[in-house]
């Protein structure tokens, strides 16, 4: 019979349905994998936890996620609140050695960060953050290319991350404009990119960044007249140093009218360029210089079989993988460490790496200098 880790999840709201739906999807996409089992769910408003119990198919749903941690059937947790209870649930979840999966930012500071770090390293539990987006099979031929030197020397790297999900400045006053959660853009998307520089062209040694709220106030409520100070960045640009030698340029932006999901990056080289978009995922771009100059330019390298875990999903190039099967990805892998203890990335000490940039670009921009690591 095939055996099973029990898995409760902390939430379920978007995140928390894509980690019920990886979780499920598990199973059928590795087959050679643990069967993660269904056991809790925990959301402060119980009716949806018993919802989302019920559709997918959780075996209890509770109100009170602290009871999760004394079920002995459950060995792995994933927290998909908001960033400001990240540490306190981590931190629990720990200490009763439970194996945690948390969703990104890891917390509202890099000091909360390493302290759920030590922790974590301290009673050897397995953890995972989630930076879906690094799994994508074109990604990570990407990182292979750059590190094998096909590129030649790394010159620049350029990086955005820009939604319109707050471009509205009628939308009212939310937790993600909420400075317990720390950053605002930066934080919320500007982690991913931040995160996607670090995985393909390592560590970041200087950081200059400059934060800008568009959106000074919003309303308390829908349709309300009083409005609240919102005191996050709605964009952020940084100027990065890599240790390699190179510099590179992020940018963080959710007031980005039209943009859904522009994360996207370019790196240059000595020797070629990639290009990449979320926006078409199962693409990378790529120019190899010294070619015959009447047909040189960049060429298309579609997601396929040969590119692992593709053919875990499908069978040809062109049919494409979706959101929800990088996370399947990330949760297979992060079950795989378990299983095998072997290392999973983005831990939580990657994870306090990118939290180390992010609060490095905030207090360069309060004092307007750069900020060495």
């Amino acid at each position: 019979m095939r055996r099973e880790i029990g898995v409760a999840v902390i939430g379920t709201g978007f995140m928390g349905k894509a980690h019920a739906l990886a979780y499920r999807a598990v199973p059928n996409a590795f087959p050679n994998s643990l069967r993660p089992r269904m056991v809790a769910v925990a959301d402060v408003n119980e009716a949806d936890a018993q919802q989302a119990a019920e559709h997918f198919g959780f075996e209890r749903a509770t109100a009170d996620w602290r009871t999760l941690l004394d079920d002995p059937s459950v060995q792995v947790v994933s927290i998909t609140t908001p960033c400001s209870l990240h540490r306190e649930m981590a931190l629990a979840a720990i200490a009763a050695g439970k194996h945690v999966h948390c969703e990104k930012p890891i917390a509202p500071s890099a000091a909360d960060a390493f302290e759920m770090m030590k922790a974590a390293e301290a009673a050897k539990v397995v953890t995972q953050v989630g930076y879906n987006y690094i799994k994508n099979p074109v990604l990570k031929l990407a990182r292979e290319m750059i590190a094998s030197g096909e590129l030649g020397e790394i010159t620049s790297f350029r990086g955005v991350h820009a939604e319109d999900y707050l471009a509205d400045p009628e939308i009212p006053y939310g937790w993600r404009v909420d400075p317990q959660n720390g950053a605002g853009a930066l934080a919320e998307i500007g982690n991913h990119i931040v995160g996607m520089s670090r995985f393909l062209l390592g560590t970041v040694t200087q950081v200059n960044a400059q934060l800008e709220t568009v959106n000074k106030t919003r309303p308390v409520a829908p349709g309300s007249s009083e409005r609240r100070e919102v005191k996050v960045d709605d964009i952020a640009r940084l100027m990065v140093t890599f240790e390699r030698g190179c510099s590179g340029s992020i940018e963080a932006n959710w007031a980005a009218t039209g943009r859904k999901m522009q994360l996207e990056f370019e790196v240059y080289g000595t020797k070629g360029a990639l290009c990449f978009s979320q926006e078409r995922f199962n693409e990378l771009q790529y120019f190899k210089a010294g070619g015959d100059p009447r047909t040189s330019g960049f060429t298309r390298i579609e997601a396929g079989p040969v590119h692992p875990p593709y053919e875990n999903f499908t069978v040809a190039g062109g049919h494409q993988l979706g959101f929800n099967d990088l996370k399947t990805i990330e949760m297979a892998e992060f079950i795989a460490a378990i299983e095998h203890g072997t290392p999973t990335f983005p831990d939580f000490r990657e994870a306090w790496e990118i939290q180390r940039i992010v609060d490095a670009a905030i207090r360069s921009s309060t004092q307007g200098q750069r900020i060495t690591l």
